[in-house]
């Protein structure tokens, strides 16, 4: 058994009872506690209001720095990631990075995947992850492939970081034929949902009905990938919502990106929000990859030329954050992908997509909240009841950060942090990029 001491712990991840009585103007710039944690084996049995004496023998004291509980990444894609110096995206828009890696996957290999997945889990356990949630593609033989090295890496990582798979598949593709090979696939690994990628036609109430009815089948959630777009019309995300409700679906319900809602007109957007909330959906937000894809747009091109002239964007393509918070649905943010076509950087740190979230979205008028979409929101998501937060049971892993307040945390982007395992601080070293194949390395003459 071990007491840390002293450690600056933020509301969103203690006990709701911390909160009371915290003077409102503190609560809106810096809602942490200073908390006493106690430690036996792998779990936390007690968090108390930080006191003066201790018995220094058995104690570490944490400096008064904020603390996180480790990490959730709960929208990620392990198949594709550390591909893009072999398969850039020269002009960052979407459609491209969809073809580009379609064209890429003649180089998935077992061996390829493999290394590229478990270097990515390293990324994310030395940032201080302690759980992932990855979507595959698994409209082919290769997706297959995928989730037969995640099941393996899921078991060789377990106690470390608890991975999680979302069989992904073309609505249309599935509805028209493939659902069995995707369904037997998913049974066979145990993924936690199936996935896919909605778009706006007239058959979207029949192929979400169907999808719905194939994971009630295997008796898994849904988790979509939802309104990439800043498109008016594209309202998948209601679609989803209205199919949910009409089926009376049981299980777990994702939306991630939802990025068009914020260009809706506000009561058609309000509407879908409470329908949203009415069908128990949960909102992942990728403001790192969204901001890098969304509004890439050009002038119009001069005669005989294919392409007009790079303009500066307007929109950057997150969705309704606060209205989705302040509405009671619950919204995570994550890493999504991780240098590839779709995201040329990345490195799988959700300290990094905490940060840069408050900063896109705003957050800082929630910081009572915020920690929430990489630690709690993000558990509750992948159904994780004792991760995410610091309370009696729950993992201990911790993040101990080298800045006492969210001010200084936010300033400093660079600063050190430590990892608790248990009773002791663990390694937090970045794997070597050196340690990538050879195929995916920047080749130089």
């Amino acid at each position: 058994m071990h007491s840390f001491r002293r450690a600056r712990i933020p509301l969103a991840s203690l006990p709701a009872d911390f909160a009371r009585s915290m003077d409102p103007l503190r609560r809106h710039f810096e809602p942490w506690v200073e908390c006493d944690l106690t430690v036996a084996g792998d779990r936390i049995v007690a968090v108390e209001r930080a006191r003066a004496a201790h018995d220094a023998s058995a104690s570490t004291d944490l400096g008064g720095n904020l603390v996180f509980p480790g990490f959730v990444d709960v929208h990620t894609h392990l198949d594709k990631c550390h591909t893009w110096h072999r398969a850039p995206n020269p002009t960052g828009e979407f459609w491209d990075a969809i073809e580009v890696l379609h064209q890429d996957t003649k180089n998935w290999s077992a061996d390829d995947v493999r290394t590229r997945a478990e270097f990515g889990l390293r990324q994310a356990w030395s940032h201080g992850t302690v759980a992932l949630r990855t979507h595959l593609d698994s409209n082919s033989e290769v997706g297959r492939l995928s989730h037969e090295i995640m099941a393996d890496l899921r078991r060789e990582w377990a106690g470390r970081i608890t991975l999680q798979t979302v069989s992904l598949a073309s609505l249309a593709a599935f509805t028209g034929g493939e659902s069995k090979p995707v369904m037997a696939t998913a049974a066979q690994y145990g993924a936690s949902a199936l996935g896919g990628f909605p778009q706006p036609n007239p058959d979207l109430p029949a192929q979400l009905d169907y999808l719905l009815a194939a994971a009630r089948e295997l008796g898994i959630g849904v988790d979509l990938h939802v309104d990439e777009s800043g498109l008016a019309y594209a309202e998948c995300l209601r679609a989803t919502a209205e199919a949910v409700l009409r089926n009376a679906f049981p299980h777990p319900v994702a939306c991630g990106h939802c990025c068009s809602l914020a260009v809706h007109d506000a009561a058609r957007a309000t509407s879908t929000i409470d329908l949203v909330k009415q069908a128990g959906i949960s909102v992942i937000a990728l403001p790192l990859c969204n901001q890098y894809l969304q509004d890439r747009g050009r002038s119009p091109s001069a005669p005989g030329a294919p392409r007009g002239i790079k303009r500066t964007p307007f929109w950057r393509g997150l969705t309704l954050a606060h209205e989705l918070i302040e509405a009671g649905v619950p919204f995570a943010c994550a890493s999504d992908n991780v240098r590839d076509a779709f995201y040329a950087w990345g490195d799988f740190d959700a300290l990094e997509v905490l940060r840069q979230s408050i900063r896109i979205g705003h957050l800082d008028t929630r910081l009572d909240y915020a920690p929430a979409v990489v630690t709690r929101t993000a558990a509750d998501i992948m159904g994780l009841a004792d991760t995410g937060r610091i309370a009696p049971g729950a993992r201990a892993d911790l993040v101990v950060t080298s800045t006492p307040t969210f001010n200084a945390f936010l300033a400093r982007p660079s600063a050190a942090r430590r990892l608790i395992h248990g009773e002791s601080f663990r390694a937090g070293a970045y794997p070597d990029f050196n340690d990538l194949p050879a195929s995916v390395r920047p080749q130089h003459a």
